[in-house]
């Protein structure tokens, strides 16, 4: 008897193990390339400051102002990427979200702009409605919001706080992720992190504090913190680390509920980062937080996304397929093919990608009642360094019968239909350039036929 039963518990631990870290790979197939070029750059708006008619002038790596267009070269490391700051204008640039519109469009939203807090003053925060031709492979840009805050809903100074119409910039708040409701859109930050809410017009409505296990969630860059004057004193104490905020924002298929997704693991009173149960120490886990949208509160529930032990490093987007599964973008930090990697990292060149890019994934997850607090069973990926184009679909990239995205930053997925999801890529312009070792990366969108993957259980 007792050792059926301790066979039993060794059963279901392998069962467990087993269903949270899936690594099953799934095919994928592209069907369809659309491209935004790089240097695409609109007016901002009549009505807003002269301040914003230009923007990246505080790019220098002094952070001294520069005065000139054009007068300071973008680089990804040491690699120039042919374009230069500033701009006569706004970047519609990196791409951080994507969702379907249901009518064969999409919204999405430009990120803060130039990587962060301090050099993004200029940089106005928009959220773009956007249609896909894809045989022709282009990009249209539809309608174009700015937000902004004439309600005076930040409780803290923004850039253009006394400006009077005080557009939103990218020094006021990081924008990663997109939820469009009936009346407006729900965006995840990651400054805070805060979780904010825009009406149809872009107008700043409501500003939510993150709270997670009943204690706050605050980066280094919360408007609340500042250094101590003294360095003998206390540093001021932060729980997620800069740019760890909401990088994904999912909506429940009711629309009842947000599901807004850390990029950063929390950071325990011990010091030590966040994992979940099943991972070994030095593993990490990003919290996956229930919110409330009737009540406009987190529930108290929430998940905890494990970073795959291959390489895993950070999420991109995340969306729901269903009630109780989800597509989530996981990824590394590199950027580039391997065959054109340094062969020391620690010895950059132009000539070579310094970090190149290995892990480039998207996972399908399972959140249910009976997993609520622990970790989200992984069911399995799809590897976007290793997508199917016999047909030769792809409009540049890849090779003889593939198509690889083999960027920094993807940041964009979505599902299309039971068997289509799109993808799409954050260039973080100017300064990521991934697709070719010179040039600056352009943003990419793709269809991919994934109809295996997304009916796995």
């Amino acid at each position: 008897m007792r050792h059926s039963v301790l066979a039993a518990v060794a059963a279901l631990a392998l069962t467990t193990t087993a269903a949270f870290a899936d690594e099953t790979v799934f095919p994928s197939t592209l069907v369809g390339h659309a491209i935004l070029p790089a240097n695409t750059i609109i007016k901002a708006p009549e009505n807003a400051p002269e301040y914003l008619q230009t923007s990246g002038k505080f790019t220098t790596p002094d952070r001294k102002r520069a005065t000139a267009l054009g007068s300071v070269p973008g680089k990804d490391g040491v690699r120039l990427t042919g374009l230069s700051l500033p701009f006569d204008g706004q970047p519609v640039q990196g791409f951080s979200g994507i969702k379907n519109a249901g009518d064969g469009t999409f919204w999405t939203l430009s990120d803060n702009g130039f990587g962060n807090k301090l050099n993004s003053t200029d940089a106005a925060l928009m959220i773009h409605h956007v249609k896909f031709d894809w045989d022709a492979g282009t990009v249209e840009r539809m309608q174009t919001i700015f937000l902004t805050d004439p309600d005076r809903k930040a409780p803290f100074p923004i850039v253009l706080e006394g400006s009077d119409n005080r557009f939103l910039t990218g020094s006021d708040f990081d924008v990663e992720s997109i939820q469009p409701v009936a009346d407006g859109f729900w965006v995840g930050d990651e400054f805070g992190p805060f979780l904010l809410k825009f009406d149809l017009e872009g107008k700043l409505t409501d500003v939510i504090d993150t709270v997670v296990d009943g204690k706050p969630v605050k980066s280094p860059d919360h408007p609340t913190l500042t250094l101590q004057a003294n360095p003998s004193l206390p540093m001021p104490s932060f729980n997620v680390k800069r740019s760890g905020g909401y990088e994904g924002l999912a909506q429940s298929k009711d629309g009842t509920k947000l599901y807004a997704m850390l990029e950063g693991a929390l950071f325990k009173e011990d010091g030590k980062m966040e994992h979940s149960a099943e991972q070994k120490d030095g593993e990490r886990s990003l919290r996956v937080i229930e919110f409330d949208v009737a009540s406009k509160a987190w529930t108290g529930r929430s998940w905890l996304y494990p970073l795959s032990a291959e390489g895993g490093d950070a999420i991109g987007d995340f969306n729901m397929i269903d009630a109780t599964t989800a597509l989530v973008i996981e990824r590394d930090q590199g950027a580039g093919t391997v065959d054109k990697a340094c062969a020391d990292p620690k010895k950059p060149a132009a000539d070579c990608f310094a970090m190149s890019a290995k892990f480039k994934r998207i996972y399908k997850i399972e959140m249910t009642d009976a997993n609520v607090g622990g970790a989200a069973r992984k069911i399995g990926y799809i590897d976007l360094l290793k997508i199917s184009d016999p047909d030769n679909r792809k409009r540049q990239g890849g090779g003889e019968g593939f198509y690889d995205m083999p960027f920094n930053t993807i940041e964009n997925v979505d599902l299309v239909d039971d068997t289509h999801i799109i993808v799409g890529d954050d260039n973080n312009l100017p300064f990521s350039a991934g697709r070719a070792l010179d040039k600056a990366d352009d943003n990419e969108f793709v269809v991919l036929e994934v109809g295996d993957f997304l009916k796995a259980k």
